[in-house]
């Protein structure tokens, strides 16, 4: 039996449904025909595989909703406790499904989260008003408790990569082990625990462990890719770990060295930790997205390191590792209580060595709340990796 959150309840979603409703009629629609797949989660509970055939949920301001998806699914739908559920013979099919979709609704005032350009002249000309809007979206950023609790736990196991990898990474290395190498020994680790944990209770939703370990010059990629090399005395080495549990994610992220810290390398791990710390402050203060980022990177920048700087300071996280909100250049959207994102402070020096460090934040009524703990419980000065 599973400690701690349980997956979401058919409770859940019909509030998740209610929410829907109540957008989809306060922008004056008849209501919301949801085609991408976090969004189908969202709303029935149904994590299926996005692929080439068409799902939607129709969530209509009165009446009941519609579950319409390829036959092959009748079984999965079957599950979700639906009544109306209508399937569609295959792909790609005389009559495109999402076309079908609109034919099945039968209204004239909606809004879709998604449609190829290819059919957006024929899904207008059934419609009076099409909204291009993903309203559910919209609706997802503000995460509710039981939302709340998965990425918390999902956190953990996340810092447990992180705690495996900092305690036996020294004896793997010493033995020739490679990147490749320290990031199985971790991953067995922290998976085998998720799946120990949680796998009965959880069955049939999303759960595990995403990692990337990468060292010296290419450690200066913000995407490295993990190899089979064996990192050397004097190198950072950057792990950055996603994990989920029941559909939701978290990320814990840290960069280690191998041996002694430099003065170098600590005036930059410091200039990282300031970088985390002004975005914390920025989302505790509620200013904009944009207004975010900015404060994180200019801690950065009045390190000297703006020419290091590659990436946003984070992203929202929820049912997708990475989703909207983005604390990047260009999102002007207010900071709100139970928004939760990634704060990810990056600095990349091209052949010489790269840096990064990744929180969970939880925006909460009195500030921000951080789920991963592995940078609070290991200080910069212990971030290290004897060899």
């Amino acid at each position: 039996m599973s400690d701690g959150p349980r997956p979401l309840d058919a409770g859940f979603f019909a509030r998740a449904r209610d929410r829907l409703r109540t957008r989809a009629e306060a922008a004056g629609l008849d209501g919301l025909l949801l085609l991408r797949a976090p969004n189908l989660a969202y709303a029935t509970g149904l994590f299926l595989s996005a692929n080439e055939r068409p799902m939607g949920v129709w969530l209509p301001v009165d009446g009941d909703p519609i579950l319409m998806l390829p036959g092959l699914e009748r079984e999965n739908a079957e599950g979700t406790g639906l009544a109306d559920l209508r399937f569609y013979d295959e792909f790609p099919g005389e009559v495109p499904a999402v076309l079908w979709m609109l034919d099945q609704i039968g209204r004239r005032s909606i809004a879709i989260d998604q449609l190829d350009a290819t059919l957006l002249d024929a899904a207008r000309g059934k419609l009076n008003h099409l909204d291009l809007t993903d309203h559910a979206m919209l609706a997802r950023t503000i995460k509710e408790p039981e939302e709340i609790a998965l990425t918390i736990e999902a956190a953990s196991f996340a810092d447990l990569f992180l705690t495996r990898l900092h305690a036996a990474a020294g004896d793997i290395i010493t033995q020739g082990g490679t990147e490749a190498d320290l990031m199985a020994d971790a991953m067995a680790h922290a998976r085998g625990a998720l799946f120990a944990k949680h796998k009965a209770a959880f069955a049939g939703t999303p759960m595990g462990i995403t990692a990337s370990v990468h060292s010296g010059p290419r450690a200066a990629l913000p995407h490295g890719a993990v190899l089979e090399r064996v990192p050397q005395p004097g190198e950072t080495l950057i792990a950055g770990i996603g994990a989920s549990l029941g559909g939701y994610h978290a990320e814990s992220g840290v960069t280690l060295i191998l041996g002694e810290i430099s003065a170098e390398q600590r005036r930059i791990m410091h200039a990282m930790e300031a970088c985390n710390d002004a975005a914390v402050a920025a989302c505790a203060a509620r200013r904009t997205c944009t207004e975010a980022n900015d404060a994180a990177l200019d801690a950065l920048q009045a390190a000297g390191l703006g020419d290091a700087i590659r990436h946003r300071i984070g992203h929202g996280m929820g049912l997708e590792g990475h989703e909207a909100p983005w604390l990047a250049p260009g999102d002007p959207t207010q900071i709100k209580t139970h928004m939760i994102f990634s704060n990810e402070p990056g600095v990349y020096r091209p052949g010489v060595d790269g840096y990064r460090t990744i929180n969970t934040m939880i925006v909460t009524e009195d500030g921000v709340d951080i789920p991963s703990r592995f940078q609070a419980n290991t200080p910069i000065d212990a971030r290290t990796i004897a060899i």
